[in-house]
């Protein structure tokens, strides 16, 4: 900006900067974006840019002011439009396009926790495949069991019930999936959420993108939901 624009102008810009991450950090915008976990790094990020244009301000107002052989034109204010698109339209998060062309990233964990002895099961999409893949389904076997995730079919018309793992932001998201067997809807849509319950599955097939693993899960039953806040599951791909 040094060059095209003034100290007032940097200071705007900096300020709704900042106000622009404030905002997406003290809301479930950010969700688009990052992992939950950086919630706290994007609230200190947007406190430092408000810092530094008050700091510039004050700079500009304590400086001797000097005559300026030119003006800043006013076209350089356009830059303060990515900005509240930034605010106004929030990206869609990574769906089934992305699903059907990456690999399945599941990856093994160095352990599992302690699940509830008795009851139905609600596991993410990652966790159910983990278990059912590097675990056996050991603690799985004769339990009622709900998972949550989007529907993906890929170029056969199979079809997976996905989510998208975060390491730290979207752009390197990547899918875990698990096949679909036994009472599945006979017309799905991709990208459609479901909440399915069922149970443990020992059948196996591999991904026709990088021949990762993918587990089936017996659907018993099917419900359209709503697309979660957060719809992206950061615990089980890598």
């Amino acid at each position: 900006m040094r060059g095209n624009l003034n100290h007032q102008a940097q200071a705007a810009l900096l300020f709704l900067l900042g106000a622009t991450v404030l905002h997406a950090g003290l809301t479930d915008l950010h969700l688009r974006y990052v992992k939950a976990g950086l919630r706290p790094l994007l609230l200190l990020s947007g406190a430092v840019l408000i810092a530094t244009a008050a700091a510039t301000v004050w700079y500009a107002w304590r400086r001797p002011r000097r005559a300026e052989g030119h003006r800043e034109p006013r076209v350089s204010w356009l830059l303060t439009l990515p900005l509240f698109a930034l605010i106004l339209v929030a990206p869609p998060a990574l769906g089934s396009y992305s699903a059907t062309h990456t690999g399945t990233a599941l990856r093994e964990p160095l352990g599992f926790p302690d699940l509830p002895a008795e009851g139905p099961l609600r596991l993410g999409v990652g966790e159910y495949a983990a278990r059912a893949v590097y675990d056996h389904g050991r603690h799985l076997r004769g339990r009622s069991i709900s998972v949550t995730g989007f529907v993906a079919l890929d170029g056969d018309g199979a079809p997976y019930l996905v989510r998208m793992g975060l390491n730290c932001c979207a752009a390197d998201a990547q899918p875990v999936k698990i096949a679909l067997a036994g009472e599945v809807p006979p017309v799905l849509r991709p990208d459609t959420w479901l909440e399915l319950t069922g149970a443990y599955s020992p059948r196996r097939t591999t991904d026709p993108v990088n021949d990762g693993p993918v587990p089936y899960f017996e659907v018993t039953a099917a419900e359209p939901v709503p697309a979660p806040a957060d719809p992206y599951d950061d615990a089980w791909a890598g």
